[in-house]
């Protein structure tokens, strides 16, 4: 179960925690502990994204804050990433040759250089570019209510298709609740698809079929979006039903996409999960191995008329949150990941991507606006709070402190956990 804060008063300076469990608790305290000060801090930019992070080795921090700025001082490494490039031939890497860097260089390293071979590949730097500028004007307008539609968007309808246990993990954003509410309340027409939230991939594809072919006679061009399993649960949609009966679909917005499965099923975490989430069908995990979703994916053959959009996170070791934690640190051995899927097997070829440097697999939003708070505890213990603005419940983390006391290091983690979606108490023991 997860642990939840409920805020009495703060201005009263109270705070009461709810009943919880221990041991999961427990697990987020130990996945602070890997993520607070792992690896060499570092600054730098992948075509335009600047990040300052940390990440797992020299040649990493080096490929980032010197080669791709230009600053290349070190000739020997230099010799080495060059010959990366010049063996490529301009081709994206696929996730056998990523593993191969990260076991010659390291993890970070093969996920930076996946990250500027995306944004040079054709097509995708424009498309970023665009995208990065209707973004951050969106940003501004959106909160202000200015959104205005172009009229062009009033023949086009969404439809979303929910992720793994969406019923049962709304916190994920498995459910897509809030693009669903964002686009409500910018006026744009949008459906969701009731799948099975455990059920296996196959039987939920034809559900998205059946939801496909119902929006066929609206008059309007239909764009799926996916997240995680979903996006095989549509890539399988769209195959099956072919040109014929796609006629009206515009576009497929993959986001994160499971499309090769993942290695988190391979390693038999499903007891894990149950402890979280309660009892899962089995056949509905054993389709996101990752053996038959590699035969599934050859099978694809999404029609060539619809625009398909990838979209996925790129983290690094010192900026995967706390809920992608869990799966990045022991599928680095597969190489790099975004804490769910390995990351080359987000991409659906054909399509144009987009690569959000320092985000993973459950794309939380950066610029997040969290609420803080010095608090006393029921017994006058003093506490720092940190949570999400606004209303409602979210899962719950104790931040316990170093023996240095509660510093700002230790109010940072708690910051940066509270834009992962989470409230953070951070009791200050001393």
């Amino acid at each position: 179960m997860l642990l939840y804060i409920k805020l009495m008063k703060v201005k009263k300076g109270v705070a009461k925690l709810g009943c919880g469990s221990l041991k999961f608790a427990l697990l987020w305290l130990v996945l602070l502990s890997l993520t607070a000060c792992v690896g060499l801090p570092v600054l730098g930019s992948v075509v335009g994204q600047t990040i300052e992070t940390r990440v797992d080795s020299e040649v990493a921090r080096y490929y980032l804050a010197n080669y791709l700025a230009g600053k290349r001082d070190n000739a020997l490494l230099d010799e080495r990433i060059d010959r990366v490039y010049q063996s490529a031939n301009g081709n994206l890497p696929n996730q056998s040759e990523l593993k191969q860097l990260s076991d010659e260089f390291s993890v970070d390293f093969a996920a930076l250089y996946f990250a500027d071979r995306i944004a040079h590949s054709p097509g995708n730097q424009s498309f970023q570019n665009v995208f990065d500028q209707i973004y951050a004007s969106t940003r501004t307008a959106f909160p202000q209510g200015r959104i205005k539609l172009p009229p062009a968007a009033a023949e086009y309808e969404a439809l979303f298709v929910p992720s793994y246990l969406y019923k049962r993990r709304m916190v994920t954003g498995a459910d897509l609740a809030a693009p669903r509410a964002a686009l409500k309340k910018a006026g744009f027409a949008g459906h969701f698809v009731e799948i099975s939230d455990d059920g296996p991939i196959e039987s939920n594809a034809e559900l998205v079929m059946a939801a496909i072919r119902a929006r066929a006679q609206s008059g309007r061009r239909l764009i799926v979006i996916s997240a995680s399993k979903s996006g095989p649960e549509v890539a399988l949609a769209l195959t099956k039903l072919g040109p014929a009966e796609t006629h009206h679909v515009a576009a497929w917005i993959n986001t994160v996409g499971a499309l090769k499965g993942t290695p988190l099923v391979d390693d038999k975490v499903l007891p894990e999960l149950e402890f979280i989430v309660g009892k899962v069908d089995p056949a509905g995990a054993a389709s996101m191995a990752t053996a038959p979703s590699r035969q599934r994916f050859e099978s694809f053959h999404v029609p060539e008329h619809v625009f398909v959009v990838n979209f996925l996170g790129i983290p690094l070791s010192g900026s995967v949150s706390f809920r992608a934690g869990r799966g990045f640190f022991p599928m680095r051995k597969y190489g790099p990941n975004d804490g769910m899927v390995l990351l080359a097997d987000t991409i659906f070829p054909g399509g144009v991507t987009l690569a959000e440097l320092g985000s993973d697999h459950f794309l939380m939003d950066r610029h997040l606006d969290i609420t803080t708070e010095e608090i006393a505890c029921d017994n006058g213990m003093p506490a720092f709070l940190a949570y999400p603005a606004g209303d409602g419940k979210c899962p719950t983390v104790i931040l316990m402190h170093e023996r240095y006391g509660l510093v700002t290091h230790t109010k940072d983690q708690a910051m940066r956990c509270a834009r992962d979606g989470f409230a953070v108490l951070a009791p200050n023991f001393f």
